[in-house]
């Protein structure tokens, strides 16, 4: 008897945005439709649950029950291209895989044919469990006879240790028996029809099959009908598995070593064009292109190129490409490159009559980015971040900047011209100051800083603000002042009293 198997990853939206939001673990969180304060909440975790919250509310209601609730809107398109990446790593483990169109986080799973790689399927499904933890996602794994009959049971194993959210039935008889005790609020169930059943004492599939088909049909509708021939096993659905996507990818192999970057891109032009034309036919654009370029007698150089946004503008691509090309050191002459396309499905839009000025500038400024970014590494456009530390050295870090966007606004024209906004620059590491350590008399200590900074007469210190902490790996103390000079700087120091000493940590403009 054929063998599949049933991945669920129950709540898929929910554990994106618990992903999204680690520290919201513990917390009642919640899926909303919108940022509206009436908008309703479309999934809730157990803490919730346990605070009075339920789907269906709307997230001002809910606040009200639960101040801690955390909430936010998971877009369709993330989960749309969620489910894309998660079918790619379950075809690492089935060639067939399916995931299902009514219920998002559902997958089926061909398990024939694996008996040379896999001889139990037990250790099998566990390796596709660890597969979805590896994305960070709780899931069951349940390898059965029967496609309805592995979802019910998959919809109700345990993903937590010890059982890890796998089953496996020996037989189809063990099997039909296990779910018939699965309850129909594991099954999808509109909520009033759920309701209406549990009234006449039906809470199970065991109940739910004494009843006439028929007469579900005429009372309650198709879905239930269907629900109860799938559970009967009157209807029996085949495995229908997306094909797998294969790589786009091409390579330009050369009879002789090449140096002259012209050629190079002569020759890459054609290979380029072929990469496009693939990724139109799947009606994908260019995220990414990776690089390997093969070295006459020396290591192969791997690069990555990235434009503004997705694209097929050869012309760009080509642009891009002789950038990059002309920063490398390459330590040999050029033998071949290959070349593998990273694409990304696209949502067709309407082009507006009259681009908006600032929509321009925006697409301006991420192509001079992706310049940059194609001449000097993928590196050298940068953010910073914040980062929760107590050191102002500490308290940022830097991440690539992808892409800019254009700033939230409110919506609401200001009454008054806004105040200045003043900048602090700082060090990429203190400096020290050559003053004496110790405690001097205020006039002293400002004849020593003038010296040590050299940018003229102080007009006044202000401070200390003291700043403590970090006793976990070594204490600290350090009394920070703003020294303001007469010609007009203001700078930002400190004293440091476990080590002691002044520093300059940066300035004020």
């Amino acid at each position: 008897m054929a063998r599949l198997a049933c991945a669920s990853v129950p709540a898929l939206p929910l554990q994106l945005l618990l992903r999204e939001h680690p520290d919201w673990r513990g917390f009642p969180a919640a899926v909303v439709a919108d940022e509206r304060a009436q908008s309703r909440l479309l999934w809730i975790n157990a803490a919730a649950w346990r605070a009075g919250v339920r789907t269906g509310m709307r997230h001002g209601a809910a606040l009200a029950l639960s101040h801690e609730l955390r909430a936010g809107v998971v877009p369709a398109g993330g989960v749309a291209a969620e489910l894309r990446a998660l079918t790619a790593r379950l075809q690492r483990h089935s060639p067939h895989v399916e995931p299902s169109r009514e219920e998002p986080g559902v997958f089926w799973l061909q398990a024939d044919g694996l008996r040379r790689l896999h001889p139990a399927l037990r250790p099998w499904a566990q390796g596709v469990a660890a597969e979805l933890r590896a994305a960070g996602l709780q899931a069951a794994v349940v390898v059965g006879h029967n496609r309805f009959t592995a979802y019910a049971a998959a919809r109700v194993t345990p993903v937590q240790p010890p059982e890890r959210g796998v089953a496996v039935f020996a037989d189809a008889a063990q099997e039909r028996r296990a779910v018939r005790r699965v309850p129909l609020g594991a099954l999808g169930i509109a909520p009033d029809v759920r309701d209406t059943l549990a009234q006449l004492g039906i809470h199970t599939l065991a109940g739910l099959l004494r009843l006439p088909p028929l007469g579900l049909l005429q009372r309650f509708g198709a879905p239930l009908y269907r629900l109860h021939r799938l559970a009967a096993g009157a209807l029996v659905e085949g495995l229908q598995p997306v094909p797998e996507a294969l790589p786009v990818q091409a390579a330009l192999l050369l009879d002789d070593a090449e140096t002259d970057l012209a050629r190079l891109l002569f020759g890459l032009k054609s290979r380029l064009s072929a990469l496009l034309g693939e990724l139109g036919a799947r009606r994908q654009a260019l995220k990414a292109l990776h690089l390997r370029l093969l070295l006459a007698g020396a290591r192969p150089v791997e690069t990555v190129l990235r434009p503004a946004a997705p694209t097929r503008d050869p012309a760009l691509l080509l642009d891009l490409l002789r950038l990059r090309l002309e920063s490398l050191a390459l330590e040999a002459a050029v033998s071949g490159i290959e070349l593998l396309a990273e694409g990304e499905t696209r949502e067709l839009a309407q082009l507006p009559l009259f681009p908006a000025p600032e929509a321009q500038e925006l697409e301006a400024a991420n192509r001079a980015l992706a310049r940059l970014r194609a001449e000097f590494g993928e590196g050298a456009v940068v953010r910073a971040r914040l980062a929760d530390a107590h050191l102002p050295e500490a308290a940022f870090a830097w991440e690539p900047l992808d892409a800019l966007k254009m700033p939230a606004t409110t919506g609401q024209v200001p009454q008054r011209p806004p105040p200045p906004v003043l900048v602090r620059r700082l060090h990429a590491a203190p400096q020290a100051l050559d003053v004496p350590p110790g405690p001097l008399p205020p006039a002293a200590l400002q004849r020593s800083l003038e010296r040590a900074l050299g940018c003229g007469a102080l007009a006044r210190l202000h401070g200390p603000y003291p700043l403590s902490g970090a006793w976990w790996a070594g204490a600290l103390h350090r009394d920070y002042y703003f020294a303001e000079t007469r010609r007009g700087d203001l700078l930002w120091l400190y004293h440091d009293r476990r080590h002691p000493g002044w520093h300059l940590q940066g300035r004020v403009e």
